[in-house]
């Protein structure tokens, strides 16, 4: 099959050659971005004179019914076509002659691809929004069933201070929370039209820009036709979005696998999201959540190798870039399945609070409370962190803990300090009195509940307005 830019060449491309180059393989997974800016293309050359009304209805139609066909698994696209926009295109004349040559008027590959590229992502961008404000929801719920609740707080794997469970769920939540403004800002920087750059440096033709933007949906066109072209910030700001929420996700997942050992035995995730072993049948292993640990290196993956392909590329287009679209659709895909699978397991993950319970009275999670409350009372803090210190290493030497130290024992290692002194230390106690902005408290956590869904609740009214 002949190339439609094949006018200057005397000889076809060498079949080797032909596969190498093609991406129709890979960038067909965007043949609806195509045919859409196809049509608002030919629309604005209808608008300023360019084609005829007619022959607009006729590229259109033909444009449909292309569109119809591959929806419909009737289109089998080979090595021929080298990519969507040629395989589009070039079914169109075949369709309906030689008025389908127009199509193509004041357009190059190289605006037409960025134009299905921002179409296509700005579409992945909102159904990954939608995704993580479901995720958010879910951690919203398990934060509020769990906002009383205490656990163990860590620092270097170490027991360090009890908090409430609720308040693990909210950490979470914040992280997600900026995943979900980095990515809305990304979708806010990309939402911009190349249609019309042309290969870089826009056309003699009477086109319209601000026309063909306000029918794709875009807020306004590229400024500039040469960085029009060659820009790929959008994709490289979009994997970089993915990469620090896929670690989000991978912290979690982490968590997940820790918890669900027989060492914590914290969780009990549903059977639905685990799998077994070939040879130990008593084996139930957290293989969602290691495979969302797992997954996380190749979007790491997907933007190292795009940041690699821009770093040595001059101005304008070059063949480089069509390396930007297999990476980005691996992470769009890994990504989006990640949150899906997470979320519906959280979901249906409990807590065995039994078990956690029994975790409350090692590691001394007391203690800081302990020189808090001694540094209430006017001891300097270096000094109540210094007493504290010792009555641990008391605890240690008796086998028991803080709370069950004798007035005697207290004496023993400050003069100051009593039993009644001391006042309540119990892990409740300590749990309920950390009430500082952003603590642990049950009251604080509640708040922070209450502070998350009006912001997931303003965003949803938003994005209802801005769909009127």
């Amino acid at each position: 099959m002949a190339s439609l830019w094949g006018g200057r060449f005397e000889k076809d491309m060498d079949d080797l050659v032909k596969h190498f180059n093609a991406s129709i393989f890979f960038d067909q997974r965007m043949y609806n971005e195509d045919i859409d800016g196809s049509i608002a293309h030919v629309t604005m050359l209808a608008k300023q004179g360019i084609v005829t009304e007619a022959e607009r209805d006729q590229i259109i139609a033909g444009l449909e019914g292309i569109r119809a066909d591959i929806a419909a698994g009737k289109i089998v696209f080979t090595v021929e076509d080298e990519d969507i926009h040629m395989g589009v295109e070039s079914r169109l004349i075949a369709r309906i002659g030689d008025v389908g040559k127009k199509l193509h008027t004041a357009r190059s590959r190289n605006d037409q691809c960025q134009v299905d590229g921002r179409l296509y992502l700005k579409k992945e961008i909102g159904e990954i929004l939608n995704s993580l404000c479901r995720l958010e929801r879910v951690i919203l719920d398990k934060a509020e069933a769990y906002a009383d609740k205490i656990t163990v707080g860590f620092t270097h794997l170490q027991h360090a201070q009890p908090i409430t469970l609720g308040f693990v769920f909210m950490a979470y939540f914040q992280m997600f929370r900026r995943d979900i403004e980095r990515l809305s800002q990304t979708l806010a920087r990309m939402d911009y039209n190349p249609l019309g750059a042309c290969a870089l440096a826009g056309t003699t033709m009477p086109i319209d820009r601000h026309f063909t933007s306000q029918l794709l949906g875009f807020a306004a066109p590229c400024e500039n036709a040469m960085d029009a072209v060659s820009d790929r910030d959008y994709s490289l700001e979009f994997l970089s979005d993915a990469s620090i929420s896929m670690m989000h996700l991978s912290r979690w997942a982490e968590e997940f696998a820790w918890w669900n050992s027989s060492e914590f035995s914290y969780i009990a995730i549903d059977d639905s999201f685990c799998t077994g072993s070939s040879i130990m049948p008593q084996k139930k292993n957290p293989d969602m959540a290691e495979l969302i640990r797992g997954k996380v290196g190749r979007v790491y993956g997907d933007l190292m190798q795009l940041l690699t392909v821009m770093k040595g590329t001059p101005l304008a287009y070059n063949k480089d870039f069509q390396e930007d679209k297999e990476s980005l659709f691996d992470a769009v895909d890994t990504w989006k399945a990640c949150i899906d699978i997470f979320t519906k397991m959280l979901d249906k993950t409990e807590f065995r609070m039994d078990q956690i319970e029994k975790q409350l009275d090692k590691g001394f999670l007391n203690a800081t409370d302990i020189a808090e409350h001694l540094a209430k009372q006017g001891t300097p803090f270096r000094e109540a962190h210094s007493i504290v210190g010792r009555m641990v290493k008391a605890c240690e030497h008796k086998g028991c803990a803080l709370q069950d130290l004798t007035t005697e024992d207290l004496q023993a290692i400050d003069s100051r300090v009593t039993r009644e002194s001391l006042g309540d230390i119990s892990i409740r106690a300590c749990v309920d009195a950390r009430v500082s902005f952003g603590g642990t408290a049950p009251t604080e956590v509640r708040r922070q509940i209450a502070v998350g869904r009006a912001w997931l609740d303003g965003l949803a009214a938003s994005e209802e307005n801005a769909n009127k």
